[in-house]
């Protein structure tokens, strides 16, 4: 037989032996008892089963030593904090709206324009000679109205004299002095000057359209030329070069690309657990990653979540009258909330008990272990600030780990200030 196997068999049976036969002896061991008082133990709980009284389980059990922080909760200002980064406030990319080749020479990445800067000029073209023409034709619709108004005042001069014949027709036919033809003669006379009144009204009015399309083609002519010159819409930074001359531009074609920086925003992204501490107009910070801090206001807060992160977009303004600041740094950003009391305390003081819950062990009043949940407030370098805690806590920050609730230990206590 193999040795191995054979010693590993001993040693299954040794385990198995000590685990259910020497239970109470193995429990007392691991608790660091020695073996005079594991036995005791052992014979206490069997005088104690024999005569049917209790024994408290920690009876012959040496406290486990831990050290505790006496606490006192303070305020503090509880920041909303988040990562985001710079935007600038306007970014557009200016396009032509027309044919034509630049004959304009290019600006430069970097350079500074101001509202109505020429950024791109294309070449006119033909457009001139349309614009004249258009104009041509609205002269020539307008110097028609003359004529149409006169044939309309002759066309009513005509029709008061029919009605004028007619009348006197008409009693004369009373009378038995004229024939009942004639009557129908004035009569058609009249019917046919207001067809004529008719025809003249209609071709004032078709002289009026002819007018306005006239206008019409005239102010499209204008704004076709209009559109050769292409203009900064704001004051801000080339952010690509300009269009070079000699390129031809088609409708949307790039002519160049301007940002403004002054003011500059300061974009980021709340957690829908802390949207509600967050309101416009609050006071903000933000610690770029050049380690430049800035200052500003909420100046917008989404009403609706991002639907993948469940995260709320905010934006802070900050002036930049230099434009040190750019275009998409990152930066760490706080927002001024209503203060709350924390406790300071160790990194390391945190612990998780057995449903998984995030919170510290105390000691309460008998030198016994206690566990309250948390709400971790802020993070420092030196420690974390913790909410959910009454005003005074001993919370153990050595040894946590190392007993659970209702475990008597021997603390050891230490100020905060210390």
């Amino acid at each position: 037989m193999r040795p191995i196997p054979f010693l590993t068999a001993i040693l299954v049976t040794a385990a198995l032996y000590l685990a259910v036969f020497e239970r109470d002896r193995l429990l007392a061991f691991a608790r660091g008892a020695n073996a005079e008082e594991a036995a005791q133990a052992v014979g206490g709980d069997d005088a104690a089963a024999e005569s049917g009284a209790g024994v408290p389980a920690q009876t012959g059990v040496r406290a486990v030593g831990v050290v505790v922080l006496r606490s006192q909760a303070r305020t503090i200002d509880s920041a909303v904090r988040l990562r985001g980064q710079t935007q600038a406030k306007r970014k557009v990319q200016v396009r032509a709206e027309t044919t034509g080749a630049v004959v304009s020479e290019p600006l430069r990445k970097g350079a500074f324009v101001k509202t109505g800067d020429v950024l791109c000029k294309l070449d006119p073209g033909t457009r001139e000679a349309t614009l004249a023409q258009q104009r041509a034709a609205l002269t020539e619709a307008r110097a028609r109205v003359p004529e149409a108004e006169a044939r309309l005042q002759e066309a009513h001069a005509v029709l008061d004299e029919a009605q004028i014949n007619y009348t006197a027709a008409k009693k004369l036919n009373e009378g038995g002095y004229t024939a009942e033809t004639t009557l129908l003669g004035r009569a058609a006379g009249v019917r046919s000057a207001e067809a004529a009144i008719a025809s003249a009204e209609a071709g004032l009015e078709a002289t009026r359209s002819g007018i306005e399309a006239a206008q019409a083609a005239v102010a499209a002519a204008e704004r076709e030329i209009t559109r050769l010159t292409i203009t900064a819409p704001f004051d801000g930074l080339l952010e690509t070069d300009a269009a070079e001359l000699g390129s031809l531009l088609q409708p949307g074609g790039l002519c160049a690309e301007v940002i403004q920086l002054d003011p500059i925003k300061v974009v980021g992204y709340v957690p829908e657990t802390e949207v509600a501490r967050v309101t416009p107009d609050a006071q903000a910070g933000a610690r770029l990653a050049t380690g430049v801090q800035v200052a500003g206001r909420v100046t917008f807060l989404s009403r609706s979540a991002d639907p993948t992160t469940r995260t709320f977009e905010v934006e802070i303004t900050v002036p930049n009258p230099d434009l040190s600041i750019r275009d998409g740094q990152t930066a760490d950003i706080a927002i001024a909330a209503d203060g709350a009391l924390a406790h300071k305390v160790p990194q390391s003081a945190l612990t998780l008990n057995n449903e998984g819950r995030l919170g510290v062990r105390v000691v309460d009043p008998g030198d016994v272990v206690g566990f309250l949940p948390v709400t971790l407030l802020r993070d420092d370098v030196d420690g974390v600030w913790l909410g959910g805690l009454p005003e005074r806590a001993d919370i153990i920050v050595v040894g946590q780990d190392f007993v659970t609730e209702g475990v008597h230990v021997a603390p050891t206590y230490r100020e905060a200030a210390q």
